[in-house]
């Protein structure tokens, strides 16, 4: 068990996906408003995202 006050590698991974997804809700909402912000926050979201699989995996 990790010492208090530390986050676990799973942890991480998790909150990069739980990021990711903060980010899809965003382009969502700004997609018919603002397309290039959408836009700006779907590349976020592919970043976050594929940095939690390479978290998982690596």
């Amino acid at each position: 068990m990790a010492p208090y006050g530390t986050v676990s590698n799973e942890m991480i991974g998790i909150l990069l996906l739980a990021l990711a997804g903060f980010l899809i809700g965003g382009v969502y909402a700004t997609w018919k408003s603002v397309k290039l912000m959408a836009i700006v926050l779907g590349l976020a979201a592919l970043v976050a995202a594929g940095a939690a699989v390479a978290w998982f995996v690596g």
